[in-house]
């Protein structure tokens, strides 16, 4: 409570700084008889650059289904041609490999800080073992967590890992992190392909077949999309669902399409093992994943979004934890916009449109939130000047307004169609009609981020997960003298 009434104060505090301030500035510019014409018209530009990249990424996620961009996959010349002509109009999209080994043996990393998510880590542990399937060369799973008390989930932890010889479990002690807890798995893990998923993270069965077709093709780490488990238990949840689908669905996949770079999200990535070891994960950074994703690029390795690679997972049930997980995650990018930039623009692993586009990335998460928010200065100062905010009658402000508010609407209905079929279609209605509300609220939440990355404020505050208590194991039974499987009467 004390924490949450501090980010009130900071909220209170950064938008006096980044609006009142500007908005007295402004309005003794007004004074002097300046009408901002030329402030109010870079604001717009950087609207208009923003909103013209989400048409192109949504118009590129709804023609395309895959990244890859070669040649030797097509056959014939008139399909060459053709391919070729597609491309030019943005429309193509090559097959999807087909792989010519076996898929090899393949390992899991579950990582969970156990008081939080003693609740739903069971759920997860058994819809992998029972529902993944299993790679002829074996599967590994690894439950890498820490816990700062005795619990007597890991009774019932140890008991399942007897049952299921696949499941090995990894008590991270004095670990303060996810990052700390993965670089302990990343030591023991045997699999040539590694999956890290978060604890309510629930992967599709085919999900390692999936990601194969793209690692076998000389992709190191493959990205896939994450939907929303929870979604139908309040307005908040039916909101961050079709925002996931419009980050993983479309920006996220169109990244992969139009650079072929992506990044990896911080569960559903499917590393080789290889590379994994070489890049770890640094404990100190806010977002270790894109962190580690940039590591990764720079280093010459690359990086897929494959979007039909599905997990579910849990979404923030209330504001609070709302609030605290886009917190961390908008002073995370922060933190690597500002580390990873300069690296961009010198890398040689990179080329030139690929440096074009991740800067550009990097730059608007670094400051597109208070370039944005000039935007109520510039309409505050007029009110307080002459009592009315006139109406600009100048051409380009007119279209940068008109392609700002069409490409929201355009980017929700290109995620209602690739998505249609997972929710009603009152939540792609309800998005569409709050998200500039929505927007606003993660703005805020960006500002207080700022707030905290220049205070050195770099705490890490553990989103709550809300599950079914669910008891496998109540007690050592003949379940398992006998050998029959705690959830059905046949082993798997």
């Amino acid at each position: 409570m004390k924490k949450w009434s501090a980010d009130r104060d900071k909220l209170i505090y950064t938008h006096i700084v980044l609006i009142g301030i500007p908005t007295i500035f402004c309005y003794c510019l007004r004074l002097t008889g300046s009408n901002l014409l030329e402030w109010h018209i870079a604001i717009a530009t950087v609207f208009l650059l923003s909103s013209l990249i989400i048409v192109v990424e949504s118009t590129n996620a709804l023609f395309l289904r895959f990244a890859i961009r070669d040649k030797q996959m097509i056959q014939g010349r008139a399909d060459r041609y053709l391919q070729s002509f597609k491309s030019a109009l943005g429309v193509s999209g090559a097959k999807r490999p087909t792989p010519k080994c076996p898929l090899p043996k393949c390992s899991f990393i579950v990582v969970a800080y156990l008081p939080n998510e003693q609740e739903i880590i069971l759920d997860t542990l058994l819809h992998i073992l029972t529902k993944v399937q299993q790679p002829p060369q074996g599967l590994e799973l690894i439950l890498a967590y820490n816990t700062p008390i005795e619990l007597p989930i890991e009774d019932e932890l140890r008991r399942l890992a007897e049952f299921y010889p696949a499941l090995r479990l990894l008590r991270v002690e004095n670990s303060r992190s996810k990052a700390e807890n993965l670089n302990a798995a990343i030591e023991v893990v045997t699999g040539d392909i590694t999956c890290i998923l978060d604890a309510d993270h629930q992967p599709c069965p085919d999900c390692f077949v999936r990601a194969w077709r793209w690692l076998e093709k000389d992709y190191d780490v493959v990205q896939g999309r994450n939907t929303i488990r929870n979604h139908s238990q309040n307005m908040l949840t039916e909101m961050i669902a079709i925002e996931f689908e419009s980050l993983y669905g479309v920006s996220h996949a169109a990244k992969s399409f139009l650079s072929d770079t992506s990044i990896f999200g911080g569960s559903n990535g499917y590393w080789r093992t290889s590379v994994l070891k070489q890049i770890r994960f640094n404990p100190r950074m806010l977002t270790e994943d894109i962190d580690a994703s940039m590591r990764t690029l720079l280093s010459g390795y690359r990086i897929l979004h494959d979007r039909s690679i599905i997990a579910t997972e849990l979404a923030p049930t209330d504001l609070r934890a709302f609030w605290y997980q886009r917190k961390r995650w908008a002073q995370g990018w922060l933190e690597v916009s500002l580390r990873y930039q300069l690296r961009v623009l010198g890398s040689n692993k990179l080329n030139l449109w690929q440096k074009a586009y991740w800067t550009y990335i990097l730059l608007t998460t670094a400051s597109f939130t208070i370039i944005s928010l000039q935007i109520f200065p510039i309409g505050l100062s007029s009110f307080l000047y002459q009592g009315w905010v006139p109406a600009y009658t100048n051409e380009y402000l007119l279209f940068g307004t008109a392609v700002t508010l069409v490409s929201g609407v355009y980017q929700t209905l290109v995620t209602m169609k690739i998505a249609f079929l997972r929710y009603p279609i009152h939540y792609f209605i309800q998005y569409g009609l709050l998200v500039f509300f929505y927007t606003l609220l993660k703005n805020i939440i960006s500002v207080v981020a700022l707030y905290d990355y220049l205070h050195g404020n770099n705490e890490w505050v553990v989103t709550p997960r809300q599950g079914r208590r669910t008891l496998f194991f109540p007690q050592r039974s003949a379940a398992l003298t006998s050998g029959s499987s705690p959830l059905s009467s046949t082993k798997p």
